[in-house]
């Protein structure tokens, strides 16, 4: 015997909040209160506009939430990111929108990312300070760890040494989110996105008696 479930039910008007909808053993529960976001707040001060013109952007603690969200869930692009948090009741609680708020359009990240972030340091700083509340909290495990690979002494003098300037490879994540804005470009007819080729230079520590190796710091060593 069973009882034929009335559908009429997911129409019905209901008085209840996001925060009830949200298990109170989520995992993003428990990130937000080991963890304080408000810190990107500073990081990103000096990459907005001081003044109030036009329409106001994004919060930027809800845009770098999408992206730890993209991260930690594993979604394999910005575009399914957006997709899943507007169906999502926890990420739209972890970020700070409501049941009903629009979730920006997934471009959205990447135009704040092509006229603030790119070709600078910030999301290794925000990443680093992440990682280190992470640790704090007891969330990541770092009494282990697991190398790929065997050392061999270098017959190098570590105080012979010459500092040389090497072209900086483009960042993988840059790389991706360029790729996904300029196919949803194509899809309107627009016009990619121009790539600066110029190319970035970065310095490095290179031995003059053995130019292969490579400097490597273990223990006190």
């Amino acid at each position: 015997m069973y009882r034929k479930k009335n559908r009429e039910l997911q129409s019905q008007i209901q008085f209840i909040s996001l925060e009830d909808l949200v298990p109170k053993d989520h995992i993003l529960r428990a990130i937000d209160r080991a963890i304080d976001f408000s810190f990107i707040y500073d990081e990103v001060e000096g990459l907005y506009s001081s003044y109030e013109a036009g329409r106001p952007g994004i919060d930027p603690v809800s845009l770098f939430k999408i992206v730890f969200i993209q991260y930690l869930f594993g979604i394999r692009s910005m575009r399914q990111t957006i997709k899943e948090i507007n169906v999502n009741v926890a990420y739209r609680w972890f970020i700070g929108y409501g049941l009903t708020e629009p979730i920006p359009h997934f471009s959205t990240f990447g135009k704040n990312y092509v006229r603030r972030f790119k070709d600078t340091d910030i999301f290794e700083h925000i990443f680093n300070h992440i990682l280190q509340e992470a640790v704090n909290a007891g969330f990541v495990d770092a009494s282990a760890i697991f190398i790929d690979g065997t050392h061999i002494k270098a017959s190098a003098n570590r105080n012979k040494i010459e500092k040389i300037s090497v072209t900086k490879s483009a960042r993988q994540y840059q790389d991706e989110l360029d790729k996904e804005i300029n196919n949803d470009r194509s899809r309107h007819g627009k016009s990619p996105l121009k790539k600066d080729e110029t190319p970035k230079e970065t310095t490095r520590t290179v031995s003059t008696t053995d130019p292969d190796s490579g400097l490597f710091v273990k223990g006190e060593h």
